[in-house]
């Protein structure tokens, strides 16, 4: 399994994870992938509620009572190339594909203020696209979600350091 990590970086006083993966399947399977609630279930951690138009409201729900449901909007939708969703306050998950020889490159960017989440939420991010990758390759994950995270969020850790480390694991 691909396990490149997501990189930090500050840009315009806020931080930005961004993860690239390579995918071996064309844009446009990607894109329903990562819009069509079918898709969405396999490996996105919310339903996604609302019109896909780009302005539209969208109201983010938890399977299994997570958390309490999240409302945003649908900032950019233009198939199959982007979609860019806000969720939550200012929060931003932000899916470019390229073509790519026959597959695509994904690059999501997740957009947020709080830097201490960031260890946490990359590790979180990390096992949705690993189970993104395993839901397009028509495979299961090798382990169940839970697990993943808590093999990656160490190297989370060890990567962006203390000050990206100090929000505890979901649900703490």
């Amino acid at each position: 399994m691909d396990d490149d990590l997501g990189r930090l970086d500050e840009h315009d006083g806020r931080w930005r994870l961004t993860f690239t993966r390579r995918l071996a399947h064309p844009p446009e399977r990607v894109f329903r992938a990562l819009t069509e609630p079918e898709h969405l279930s396999a490996w996105f951690p919310t339903d996604i509620e609302g019109p896909r138009v780009a302005g539209g409201p969208l109201r983010f729900v938890f399977r299994n009572d997570e958390g309490p449901a999240i409302d945003g909007e649908l900032v950019a939708y233009d198939p199959p190339r982007l979609v860019e969703y806000r969720w939550g306050g200012d929060e931003t998950l932000r899916f470019e594909l390229a073509d790519e020889a026959g597959g695509t490159v994904l690059t999501f960017t997740n957009q947020f203020d709080e830097v201490g989440k960031a260890a946490r939420d990359g590790a979180g991010w990390h096992t949705c696209l690993d189970a993104l990758a395993a839901h397009l390759d028509g495979a299961g994950l090798p382990v169940a979600t839970e697990e993943r995270w808590a093999e990656v969020h160490p190297r989370y850790q060890a990567a962006l350091g203390p000050e990206a480390s100090t929000v505890g694991p979901p649900g703490s």
